[in-house]
């Protein structure tokens, strides 16, 4: 049996998402089993897979992005006083990981795209692999390059670097590039939610997908009342109550049949939500976030 360490950055779902994805193509090897490490997400995480071949660690991997209230834009001062507080602890968090990957005789190392395991992974000889559409570079323009050198260095001690569509960074490593992928699609599970939400086939089904970790009730400002010939779909954390919008069940996992369903998709650029609704066919309306700079990739490839 051989032993996959699988980090998930806490940015957001869509990396645990994608990861969901890898993982149940991953478990078609009945050789192999895998420790999902990870915190944000972690309760999704574990609802999605069923497998006795699938272990959980709580951890924090990642500061991931902190937004301005009420708003989808980053907050620079907080995500720095994180970053910092953060990378205050490496040392102990480089210590703490040695000691895991010891401990379980892990064989492989997969991150999207946490930098905790790379150096530690390294320092033992163990093969590592980082799966991401950005690096560090994800923070530029939001925290001082000097500032990120402890990422930076982490990053450097992958073994291989599988390079996603919409990365624009360049390794001096093994790498390796695929385009967008996203979990599997059931097809009477999408018609279902169609029948749902628009019964009598006259409306345009709207999917407008901020992220989980948005708080802000945007709906309200896009007049949603005025278009009565469509229905929106939302993500179970936005509180809006009206006759067109369908909020996603907290408790329903597989968010990608919803997107499916749609017959526009506006949202910010995430890469899973993108690569959801790519792979369905379904059109995007892209949110512009200039401060990002992982999303800024995403309009150049169009």
């Amino acid at each position: 049996m051989k032993t996959i360490a699988y980090y998930i950055s806490d940015y957001g779902y869509g990396h645990a998402s994608r990861s969901i994805g890898i993982i149940r193509k991953l478990l078609n090897e009945p050789e192999v089993q895998i420790i999902v490490c990870h915190s944000f997400a972690l309760t999704f995480i574990k609802k999605s897979l069923h497998s006795n071949r699938v272990s959980y660690r709580n951890i924090k991997t990642d500061i991931g992005y902190l937004l301005e209230k009420d708003s989808i834009f980053p907050d620079k001062d907080i995500l720095l006083k994180e970053y910092k507080s953060f990378v205050a602890d490496w040392d102990q968090y480089i210590q703490q990981e040695r000691e895991f990957l010891r401990e379980n005789n892990v064989d492989l190392v997969i991150s999207d795209i946490s930098p905790l395991p790379f150096e530690v992974a390294a320092s033992l000889a163990i093969t590592s692999v980082g799966i991401s559409n950005f690096t560090w570079s994800a923070y530029q323009g939001l925290i001082e390059e000097v500032e990120l050198i402890t990422y930076k260095e982490a990053y450097h001690k992958m073994t291989y670097f599988y390079s996603l569509a919409g990365s624009q960074e360049r390794w001096d490593l093994y790498s390796n590039k695929y385009g967008f992928f996203s979990r599997d699609v059931d097809v009477h599970e999408v018609n279902r939610i169609r029948s749902m939400v628009n019964p009598n086939r006259n409306k345009k089904i709207i999917f407008l997908g901020l992220g989980m970790k948005i708080g802000v009730d945007a709906l309200e400002q896009l007049s949603i009342r005025n278009s009565q010939n469509c229905v929106f779909l939302v993500s179970s954390n936005v509180q809006v109550n009206h006759s067109n919008v369908f909020q996603i069940p907290r408790d329903y996992l597989e968010s990608q049949h919803y997107i499916a369903a749609s017959d526009l998709v506006i949202s910010k650029a995430g890469w899973g939500m993108i690569g959801e609704a790519i792979n369905a066919n379904i059109p995007l309306l892209i949110l512009n976030r200039p401060s990002m700079k992982e999303e800024s990739e995403y309009y150049q490839l169009s």
